[in-house]
């Protein structure tokens, strides 16, 4: 029947003018190829009943075929054919139409929006046929494939679309009744719940509710026992609904959106559904995206790891939409991510943007385009890498394009949101006008607030105007006061969304920006109250992230994001003469990670939270955050609940910041503190006394720089690490040695060129008492980095020069803060009795000690030394047999003094990656933090490279290995700053070790070796080696080298007098 139907339909298709020799259209195909291909179709398609792996094989060998001209074809011929042909005839047409479009709608090759054309000319076709009263069933299945097409059509208006498809789906229920075909129901309903979940007009949170309801509805058919995939189909939906809900609470919401994606993946494997287990992953990773609850780093973890699943089944070639969708989704957790490098994460996002952008043209998909360029934009805006004015030029250009489709009569929302950031690029815009840049900012924000009103959009209307705040702080025109007090009105309306229990995060940021504010009103008072409250916030954040719970590089990420908080506030203090203030603020600022561990080190045994304190304080955090959200849904909230919680937190919680008064308390009579502070146009040296040599009792004095002597000091450092890297990354052998001795010959000069930018003359001259012995260094930020002990200073009262360890007769040691200060006076250690070493473990350094091990070994009475091959981390890291437990060398644990004779290296990527290389593999700080216990040890010495040098980083944490050994209990660290002199290193801790016998006080003896090394002449090196413990043969072969240099350079030459050989090494820690 079916071959003569196709020949009727050919000779009738002649008849009424549709073949290529008569055409009677423009639109139609020149040739039979088109008509031929269509007929062959059908017929497949009826002798297979539409089967797919009938049809789709004649389908992909004619793609060409699959064009706009086959919509228009099968329109006029079947239009043709079914006014023909006899009635009986029409049906079976009709169902072959249906399947075909069917088919077509689901075939993944080809062109999408014109398979969707195809598709619903074929279901618009068969409505002459398939009409309610004659075929009910027919027609309301036609009514329903129908709205599947509009619900993913591609051409036309999309809120159009949307409204035939949720109109097709209505229909289609007046049939498919839940009594009569609740199968057929349960499966419009799940339809209806997609057009409902995507609709452009009405009410956006009235339709997601829709949305909800039809899911639940076709939910109550489509079991797990009854309709398995059909039921993981309806869940991953209502995921979706849930994802994007506007009622309810946020927070739940998330996590009924995580469940139901969880329920559909027991269904939807990637063996058994790869493509719909993708589906759920990309689902389920915007709900982790989103999510309120739980650690936001590992929301976000969770959020990448889904995505990069869904991208191993929705490849570009195979399914280039969906590729383009999940990447536009990974770009996102990239871009919020918490873990990781921030720069690296920004790069990732950039680059899966512009991947998404190959598929979602402006073309093919404006809308979905548009959405990426708005992504795009922000990465640019805070992207590290690369030229910043580029970045943001091409944060603008974004955004410009994304406003092209977003435009505020179709996309109200969306143009709001590109509005703000737009206005952000046009704030921190580098090229073009500053003062038009700025303006363009202010413009494009109260664009925004057009649509963000505080009725509707409460969130976004805050953050605009705490956006708007810092425009209007930074503006050029107009009159200064009148824009400082525009900027802290928009920070006093935005603080009346964003307060401290319902967004304690945005709360302190606003905070942080009306304090700016008045800050450059020169309103001082009223800023100190400001950022009083900000820090505040900010540290009941930090309190509330659970030490022990493994997310503690969360505390550093929010140390980066407020740490100018902190530093503003110093300023602040010091323009309200509030000294002993500004050096408390700085303190609670500084290496904040570290004394916090110290304190809970203190508080509970083995250096963590005992597990029900911690579990209590988990147990605490989270009513925390549940009343958070409680409270965000109430229209009058009351806060005394999470107000009593939080003081029960902070009962529990072990940290607790040092006043002024105990740092001074804990000072000895004999010593005096200079600490650094770093600002953003000048730097600071606080000094604190003892208080009875303090000229204002109680106060800190305080030395400002210049505006000059702070970029020379920005200078200097910048020219001193460049040309440190340069001999640690050369391409030759022959090259390194070049550089490293113009850096050995020139660090003398350097060094002097710091003295002179640090005005150390000036600041002993005035601040430092004469009865002053002993001093404390607290460097900040790099400062770190440079051996300031070794600066050449004025000799009191004398133009001569002496070094600033020959000016204080009890030495010159480091703190990283001065709250350990206190904490380091408590710790009482054994006498030096224990030593536990280790001896040249790699290859390279055999026998380079030049026997000094053996000679400090001496000294001791107890000693195990790890020498060579022996030297491993396993054999002070032992792991038990299962492989689950590590313990510590019981040597090590009972040792009073730690020495290690070795390379040390710092990751400047991963600094808890640094250091010290033994013989079968790498002790790292992470080791270090997490398996020492060094109870008993009174010293580490680090002879070996880069052993003190600690992290850049904006968080101003003290991320170096002698912080993971303070941490791990010694009170005294020795390390250095370079990569040293293995000769030089050995002769200094001989001597070191020598002195520390006589001394007893680890600052004086380091500094009278360094002094000894410094000062010995070559004849006096030999008389050194004459009454020395070490063997014959290192005495000899030292003897030669000593009569070379006496003979080459004389007997009074000072073989070690550059500051290359000695000044490397830092005395860190208590002293004695």
């Amino acid at each position: 029947m079916l071959t003569r139907l196709i020949n009727f339909a050919r000779q009738l298709v002649k008849a009424v003018g549709l073949s290529s020799a008569s055409p009677t259209s423009s639109r139609l195909p020149t040739a039979d190829s088109q008509l031929n291909f269509l007929m062959d179709v059908l017929k497949a398609t009826y002798k297979s009943n539409g089967k797919a792996e009938v049809v789709y094989p004649l389908l992909q060998a004619n793609l060409d075929q699959l064009d706009d001209n086959l919509a228009l074809l099968l329109r006029d011929w079947a239009r043709a054919t079914l006014a023909e042909v006899e009635p009986k005839l029409t049906r079976s047409i009709a169902v072959d139409i249906v399947n075909f479009s069917n088919r077509i709608q689901e075939f993944p090759l080809g062109s999408r929006a014109t398979n969707l054309e195809i598709a619903i000319t074929g279901y618009e076709l068969v409505g002459t046929v398939f009409t309610r009263e004659a075929f009910p069933q027919d027609w309301a299945m036609t009514q329903n494939n129908l709205a599947s097409a509009y619900l993913y059509r591609i051409r036309g208006d999309k809120a159009d679309n949307l409204e035939s498809a949720i109109a097709a789906c209505q229909a289609a229920l007046q049939v498919r009744t839940r009594e009569a075909f609740p199968q057929n129901w349960a499966t419009t309903q799940n339809n209806l719940a997609n057009a409902y979940l995507y609709r452009i007009r009405g009410d956006k949170a009235d339709n997601l509710e829709s949305a909800i309801a039809a899911c639940q509805a076709a939910l109550q058919v489509r079991t797990r026992e009854a309709f398995p995939q059909n039921w993981a189909t309806t869940q991953n939906n209502l995921a979706n609904a849930y994802l994007y809900r506007i009622r309810g609470d946020k927070a739940d919401n998330l996590e009924s959106a995580i469940a139901a994606c969880q329920a559909a993946l027991q269904v939807r494997t990637r063996e058994a559904f790869p493509q719909n287990w993708a589906t759920t992953q990309n689902n389920l990773a915007n709900a982790y995206l989103y999510r309120i609850r739980g650690d936001k780093a590992d929301n976000l973890e969770n959020a990448i790891a889904a995505c990069q699943a869904a991208l191993q089944v929705r490849t570009r070639e195979a399914f280039p939409q969906d590729w383009a969708m999940t990447q536009n989704n990974l770009a996102n957790a990239y871009r919020n991510r918490i873990r990781g490098d921030k720069a690296d994460n920004l790069e990732n996002a950039i680059a899966a943007c512009q991947a998404a952008l190959q598929v979602r043209t402006r073309e093919a998909f404006p809308q979905d385009w548009a959405t990426t360029q708005n992504n795009l934009a922000i990465a640019y805006l805070y992207r590290i890498r690369g030229d910043k004015a580029d970045n943001l030029e091409n944060a603008i250009a974004a955004c410009q394009a994304a406003l092209q489709v977003y435009t505020r009569e179709a996309f109200p929302q969306d143009w709001a949101m590109t509005q703000n950031n737009l206005a952000i690029a046009y704030l921190y815009r580098i090229r073009g006008d500053k003062a038009d840049n700025l303006e363009s900012a202010i413009a494009a924000y109260q664009d925004a607030l057009q649509v963000y009103t505080r009725e509707a959009f409460p969130q976004q209307w805050a953050m605009t105007q705490n956006n708007l705040a810092t425009a209007y702080c930074d503006r050029i025109r107009g009159d200064k006061a009148d824009n400082l007090e525009k900027a802290i009105a928009a920070c006093q309306a935005a603080l009346q969304v964003r307060t401290r229990e319902a967004f304690p995060q945005s709360h302190a940021g606003t905070l942080f920006n009306l304090g700016l504010a008045y800050q450059d009103a020169q309103q001082f008072t009223n800023a100190y109250h400001t950022f009083a409250k900000a820090i505040e916030t900010v540290e009941l954040l930090r309190g509330e992230i659970v030490l022990g719970s493994g997310v503690e590089e969360d505390k550093q990420k929010l140390a980066e994001e407020y740490n100018r908080i902190y530093s503003n506030m110093v300023a602040v203090c010091l323009e309200l003469n509030y000294r002993d203030q500004a050096i408390e603020y700085i303190e609670r600022s500084k290496t904040r990670n570290l004394i916090e561990l110290f304190a809970t080190r203190d508080l509970y045994p083995q250096a963590e939270i005992a597990e029900a304190a911690r579990k209590q304080l988990q147990q605490l955090r989270q009513e925390i955050e549940d009343e958070q959200r409680r409270l965000k849904q109430e229209k009058e909230p009351n806060y005394s609940q999470i107000n009593q919680l939080r003081q029960q937190y902070n009962q529990l919680y072990p940290y607790q910041p040092i006043r002024f008064a105990e740092i001074q308390n804990h000072l000895d009579e004999d010593s005096a503190i200079i600490e650094w502070y770093i600002f953003n146009d000048c730097f600071r040296a606080l000094i604190i006394t003892p208080q009875e040599e303090q000229k204002d009792k109680g106060q800190p004095s305080v030395w400002t720089s210049s505006t000059q002597d702070y970029e020379n000091l920005q200078n200097w450092a910048k020219d001193y690490l460049q040309a440190y890297d340069a001999t640690q990354s050369t391409e030759t052998e022959a090259e390194q040695k070049e550089l490293q001795k113009q850096w050995e010959t020139s660090i003398a000069s350097r060094l002097q060129q710091l003295a002179e930018i640090l005005h150390l003359d000036d600041i002993l001259d005035s601040y430092i008492p004469e009865t002053c012995k002993q001093l404390i260094l607290v460097p900040h930020l790099y400062l770190h980095l440079f051996p300031i002990h070794a600066l050449e200073v004025r000799k009191r009262d004398s133009t001569d020069r002496i070094c600033l360890l020959d000016y204080f007769p009890k030495g010159v040691r480091y703190l990283p803060s001065c709250q350990l200060l206190p904490r380091l006076q408590q710790q009482q250690r054994p006498v030096f009795k224990n030593l536990f070493a280790i001896q040249n473990p790699t290859l390279d350094l055999y026998e380079q000690d030049l026997g000094a091990v053996s000679v400090i070994k001496k000294q001791f009475t107890d000693t195990h030394i790890l020498k060579e091959d022996k030297a491993k981390k396993s054999a002070i890291l032992c792991r038990e047999e299962n492989g689950d437990k590590i313990t510590l060398s019981e040597s090590l644990l009972r040792a009073n003094c730690l020495f290690f004779f070795c390379h040390g290296y710092f990751n400047w990527a991963s600094p808890l990656d640094s250091g010290l290389q033994l013989a079968d593999e790498n002790l790292t700080l992470a080791d270090i933090i997490t398996h020492f216990n060094l109870k008993n040890c009174r010293l580490v010495t680090l002879s070996a490279c880069e052993t003190g040098i600690s992290e850049l980083s904006i968080s101003d944490e003290y991320i170096s290995l002698p912080y993971g050994f303070l941490l791990a209990g010694s009170t005294n660290v020795v390390s250095s700053l370079w990569a040293v002199n293995a000769t030089a290193t050995a002769l200094l801790m001989i001597e070191f070790y020598q002195q520390l016998q006589q001394q007893n006080n680890i600052a004086v003896a380091l500094k009278n070796a360094q002094c000894w090394l410094r000062d010995t002449t070559a004849q006096g090196f030999q008389d050194w080696l004459e009454q020395s413990q070490l063997n014959i043969v290192w005495k000899t072969q030292l003897g030669k080298y000593f009569q070379s240099i006496a003979a080459e350079e004389g007997e009074t030459h000072q073989p070690f007098e550059n500051p290359y050989y000695w000044a490397a090494f830092c005395a860190i820690g208590k002293g004695v």
